[in-house]
């Protein structure tokens, strides 16, 4: 499956955006997908989860009731609504895909198989 990641752009404090990872292949309903966020000089980090069916969500601490990850399996897309943004969340943010996760293993960067190319989002304080 390939995903391409759009929606980043450079907001205030206080803001909203919406990020969609749009994937290519007739399976996508069979993929779990994740959002994961990555500043300079930090690792890669967790941000939310969603299953195939889209019936479980999994949050970052940090980002929960902020952000809400959905899914539209007709459109093969899967959307991550962030509102409230903080400074803090300044980072480029990846949608990544996997068949075979589990739950202990869904907010783990490295158990993903497919990633999108990520797009830049800046928060101004």
């Amino acid at each position: 499956v390939q995903l391409q990641a759009s929606g980043g752009g450079l907001v205030q404090a206080g803001g909203s955006l919406r990020l969609s990872c749009a994937a290519s292949g007739r399976t996508f309903s069979s993929y779990a997908v994740g959002w994961f966020r990555q500043s300079p000089g930090k690792e890669r980090e967790f941000v939310a989860a969603i299953r195939r069916s889209g019936g479980s969500t999994y949050y970052a601490d940090s980002v929960k009731d902020r952000f809400t990850i959905s899914r539209d399996n007709a459109k093969n897309t899967v959307y991550l609504q962030m509102n409230s943004l903080k400074p803090e969340d300044t980072a480029v943010y990846y949608c990544a895909a996997d068949s075979g996760l589990i739950s202990s293993s869904i907010r783990r960067w490295d158990e993903y198989d497919y990633w999108g190319q990520g797009t830049q989002v800046t928060v101004s304080s």
